[in-house]
């Protein structure tokens, strides 16, 4: 087997070593309809049990989210996604030992929970949602990821669907990172997601060329976070 690559994510907190082994990313939807765990962990102090008990079951990182975005979702008002997000991330500051990530496409959210206490900022529309979210991103220092999806989450199962899906991928990701380094946001810092299932087919999700990512992203199902991601830097041209 290939050795690979060793990167160093820098958060406010600490610096991650990405490429010596798989990190395992738990998920905590804080939504009344997510396709994993929507309604489930509306409550905060839910949610903050719910945190606690993914960090026991031995993820590395939490993602967070207020926002739904399951096919035909159709968007959550700013107001209410911090209405959910913030008041499980400041019950959880300073307690939680794992490092936390923000999913959401608003730069204002996204700001609000860096505050709170979120070190990394999770877009699934690779910036094309929000483009002030990498100046977020930059100001604050942290890492930002970047996921590619084709369409929105409204319509993104609708088709058509991309062709030739690894050039559509590879193309939709490099104008997303030329956006964030234009902001500032530095190299070793982004952190690329092909996005798998977003505005794709079944085949499309099934590439060969996405195996090395869905082998770190795999999970058991049945754990206390029911959903987890594995986290990919480089994209393999």
């Amino acid at each position: 087997m290939a050795r690979r690559k060793l990167f160093r994510l820098k958060l406010p907190s600490r610096t991650l070593l990405l490429g010596e082994r798989t990190l395992v990313m738990g998920v905590l939807n804080i939504t009344p309809d997510s396709f994993s765990d929507g309604g489930e962990f509306l409550d905060t102090e839910r949610a903050i049990e719910q945190a606690y008990a993914i960090e026991r079951a031995g993820a590395d990182l939490l993602d967070i989210g207020g926002e739904s975005t399951r096919p035909g979702s159709t968007g959550t008002p700013a107001q209410d996604e911090r209405a959910r997000v913030l008041p499980v991330l400041q019950g959880l500051r300073g307690v939680l030992k794992i490092p936390i990530s923000l999913d959401t496409q608003k730069a204002e959210v996204a700001e609000a929970a860096l505050e709170a206490g979120a070190e990394i900022i999770n877009d699934i529309s690779g910036l094309r949602s929000d483009p002030r979210m990498a100046a977020v991103a930059a100001r604050y220092r942290v890492p930002l990821i970047l996921m590619h999806m084709r369409g929105e989450t409204r319509t993104m199962q609708a088709g058509p669907f991309a062709r030739d899906v690894v050039k559509d991928v590879m193309q939709g990701l490099r104008n997303s990172v030329t956006i964030a380094r234009k902001a500032g946001v530095a190299k070793s810092q982004i952190i690329l997601d092909p996005g798998i299932g977003f505005g794709k087919s079944f085949a499309h999700s099934e590439h060969p060329q996405w195996r090395a990512y869905r082998a770190g992203a795999r999970c058991r199902r049945n754990g206390p976070g029911r959903a987890c991601r594995g986290l990919y830097l480089e994209l393999q041209s």
